[in-house]
């Protein structure tokens, strides 16, 4: 199934893009279970529009009755957070739920603004600095920003400004020679072609099979955006 464009006319029109994308990371999730061996599960995690009540988030940072009422800070620095997560993630069972991987589909409002852009990439660095298995969909047509580039630029990479505008990545921390570093694998996307399959690295160096095409073909099936005669 070539790749369509969701956020441009006329599949915009007809169908919302974020029930596709909250479907695709269901349907990857339920495809990468069934590779997966034991010991690990998959799940889809996806919250759009994230937001903080800021009443409630001044009202529990007011010391308790009877606590220490510290002085005023000497300062307060903006902070973001991602307001969109689309993402599966894996865990491994063993000594309880841990994080193995993730695979993190990048939408319009994670590509928006540089608080936003910089909230997804501190998130992508905090994954590999763990050694987190990471990998990134960008099918984000109506928003120009490269966050793979930004992420590369993070890691000091002199690759960061030479890179597709849209892709699918995967990355993995590795130890080369004593030297630390990031193997990447990046594939170029295009609307009307094919998507592809990439590596997701796990613990103990396993290798898991990211059908993107699979999981996709059944996205458009499901969802009825076959375009007519297809």
């Amino acid at each position: 199934m070539p790749l369509l464009d969701h956020f441009r006319p006329p599949l915009s029109g007809r169908r919302h893009w974020h029930s596709f994308h909250n479907s695709w990371a269901t349907y990857l999730a339920a495809d990468l279970n069934r590779r997966l061996p034991a010991g690990y599960f998959a799940e889809a995690n996806v919250q759009f529009g994230i937001e903080i009540d800021v009443a409630t988030f001044d009202e529990a940072n007011t010391p308790l009755a009877g606590g220490w009422n510290p002085p005023a800070p000497t300062t307060t620095i903006p902070y973001a957070v991602t307001t969109d997560q689309i993402e599966v993630l894996v865990y491994q069972q063993e000594g309880g739920p841990q994080l193995a991987g993730a695979v993190e589909f990048v939408s319009p409002s994670n590509k928006d603004r540089a608080t936003a852009r910089d909230a997804f990439v501190s998130k992508c660095v905090s994954y590999l600095s763990q050694s987190i298995g990471l990998l990134m969909v960008d099918v984000v047509t109506d928003r120009h920003a490269n966050l793979h580039a930004e992420l590369l630029a993070r890691l000091g990479s002199p690759h960061a400004t030479t890179e597709p505008e849209l892709y699918a990545t995967a990355y993995r921390r590795v130890v080369h020679e004593k030297t630390q570093g990031v193997d990447v694998w990046l594939e170029s996307l295009a609307i009307g072609q094919p998507l592809p399959t990439l590596p997701l690295w796990l613990p103990h160096g396993l290798c898991l099979e990211v059908a993107l095409e699979e999981s996709y073909t059944r996205t458009c099936h499901e969802q009825r955006v076959i375009p007519n005669g297809a």
